[in-house]
């Protein structure tokens, strides 16, 4: 297939694309380049051909001629999306669907939406949620993400067919790291610090999936047959992934030699929730994970090791979205509507 990947520079799309192009496809990458600075290390994997653009500046041309969309390039994380949740709205929801409506009218057939289990918000830890679940999303962030979904499924016809991954929070390394993220952040605490000291008791829910897994969904989809997946909401990752953030501490701890735990008391971050992945098997049944915490925990040890990292590099403006984002409206590279300037 033809695909246009958003987000090729990001964490998750740094790890898609060599995996798409490796499986023969041909494609195109999206990005505005926000995240250029956060290379942690180099891939031998194929790199494709990437446009440099905001989504909301891709045009009709940009889209023609295309088998498929995946839309990965949106403002990531909670911290972002409330940095400027008006811009938050204009990019993840506004642009999103303005997209969605592009890759219809240039005749784009299968459209592929990272939504986020975030939508989720606080749940009954004792019984999974499940796509059919009342959503309840905390923050800008995942309230945008029910918002596209809301907009971008009336657009499914027989010519155009969406489908939604709500993905489990990710982990796991990639050449655009992130360390704003549970694992990833755990792991670097434990390699620089020798000590995890959660301020929380660590009490709450969190589905959790490798990187390279998601990668391996959407490969699953788009070589799915169009009626197996045809405007479904699929949460992504596994039943048995599904983790207290007490338990991932621990398993990271054990996984660097030296490392202490310590925990405090229930946190006013009141987010929890476990997911049931049984649909993804029924839609998807190619589908199975191939990491799970603590080998994601290994690959970490192993890569920080090899490359010599410090906490320097784990403290780097780059490897967090939210830093990353304030030194460029600080340094006005970008404006008021994270546009970058073109007069500088």
């Amino acid at each position: 297939m033809k695909i246009l990947v958003t987000g090729t520079e990001g964490y998750l799309g740094a790890l898609l694309a060599p995996l798409l192009i490796e499986r023969g496809h041909e494609v195109t990458g999206v990005d505005t380049g926000y995240y250029r600075s956060g290379y942690l290390y180099n891939t031998k994997g194929n790199q494709p051909k990437t446009l440099i653009k905001d989504i909301r500046h891709l045009t009709l041309e940009d889209l023609k001629g295309h088998d498929a969309v995946v839309h990965m390039a949106e403002l990531s994380n909670d911290p972002t999306g409330e940095l400027a949740p008006h811009i938050t709205y204009e990019v993840n929801h506004k642009g999103s669907v303005r997209l969605a409506q592009l890759a219809k009218e240039a005749g784009v057939r299968r459209f592929i939406y990272m939504s986020s289990c975030s939508v989720y918000g606080v749940a009954d830890g004792d019984t999974p949620v499940t796509e059919e679940t009342p959503s309840n999303p905390q923050t800008a962030y995942a309230i945008c993400k029910t918002l596209c979904e809301r907009d971008i499924m009336p657009l499914a016809d027989s010519k155009f067919s969406p489908v939604f991954f709500r993905n489990s929070t990710a982990f796991g390394a990639s050449p655009r790291q992130r360390f704003d993220i549970v694992v990833n952040n755990l792991c670097g605490l434990a390699w620089t610090t020798k000590e995890i000291k959660m301020i929380s008791d660590g009490s709450p829910w969190r589905p959790l999936v490798h990187g390279l897994d998601i990668g391996k969904a959407i490969c699953c989809a788009l070589d799915a047959p169009v009626d197996a997946i045809h405007g479904q909401i699929l949460n992504i990752g596994s039943n048995d992934q599904n983790y207290r953030v007490r338990e991932v501490a621990e398993i990271v701890a054990e996984n660097f030699p030296g490392c202490t735990t310590t925990f405090g008391v229930q946190g006013a971050d009141n987010r929890s929730y476990r997911v049931s992945f049984d649909k993804l098997a029924k839609h998807l049944p190619d589908f199975k994970c191939d990491w799970d915490v603590p080998k994601g925990a290994k690959q970490f040890h192993d890569l920080f090791e090899q490359i010599d990292f410090t906490k320097e590099d784990f403290l780097s403006r780059g490897f967090t979205r939210l830093k990353q984002l304030e030194y460029l409206i600080r340094t006005e590279q970008i404006d008021q509507d994270f546009f970058w300037k073109t007069n500088l």
